[in-house]
């Protein structure tokens, strides 16, 4: 049998929710490499709903569980009800969702606070010693409830290719080390088996996303 991995989504879009191939690519990655994946989301209200034509939030309520389902194709579990135990490895892919859904920083930065579900997640998997992937501005995550971790979101030098490079300056100020990658590499932080990479961090063809979240994979999967 190959690993059961945990992928958890925070909504269905890149403004609002999980970036949707970011989400693909880590699905593509792990059946390509035999893991099988499971897919959960919080069962809570998303912040907002954004017009992804227009970038602009709109008045329409919806919520992170119902809406990770489309990316899930109707298969997916309330986060709640994951058992670590069950599980080799989890991965959190990118998306606005993860800074206004999973945890607060799209509002708060570093002051942010973690949603319960998601930070009793991660927190087991860290306990029980099982190798965590996150990708885009995931890295957050870890870097408020990980004091201390090593994780990359790219550059640390904001230019046109990396406009989301301040992030890095607010990790290192929480106390993680931040290591510079480019879009197709990954960091591993062997202690605390938390492999992270840039992904839409970085102003890049999508191709060369999708080979950095596959690298990704393979070093999680190599850990469980």
């Amino acid at each position: 049998m190959g690993k059961k991995v945990a992928v958890v989504l925070s909504g269905c879009g890149v403004y609002d929710g999980s970036e949707v191939h970011e989400s693909s690519a880590v699905l593509v990655h792990l059946s390509r490499d035999g893991a099988q994946a499971e897919i959960y989301a919080p069962n809570i209200d998303q912040m907002h709903v954004v017009n992804h034509i227009k970038g602009q939030p709109t008045e329409e309520k919806r919520n992170v569980l119902v809406e990770s389902a489309r990316i899930a194709r109707g298969n997916i579990k309330d986060l709640a009800t994951l058992n670590v135990k069950e599980l080799d490895a989890l991965i959190i892919p990118g998306g606005f969702g993860v800074a206004k859904n999973l945890c607060s920083w799209a509002v708060h930065g570093k002051d942010c606070t973690v949603c319960k579900p998601v930070e009793d997640t991660i927190k087991a998997f860290h306990a029980a010693k099982k190798p965590i992937g996150l990708c885009c501005i995931s890295p957050v995550l870890a870097a408020k409830i990980l004091p201390g971790c090593e994780v990359t979101v790219g550059q640390d030098a904001e230019c046109e290719k990396w406009p989301y490079a301040k992030t890095a300056s607010a990790l290192k100020e929480m106390g993680c080390k931040h290591v510079n990658k480019n879009v197709d590499e990954v960091h591993v932080d062997v202690k605390n088996k938390l492999v992270t990479t840039s992904a839409f961090m970085c102003n890049a063809p999508i191709h060369t996303i999708y080979e950095g979240v596959g690298k990704m994979v393979k070093e999680v999967l190599k850990l469980a």
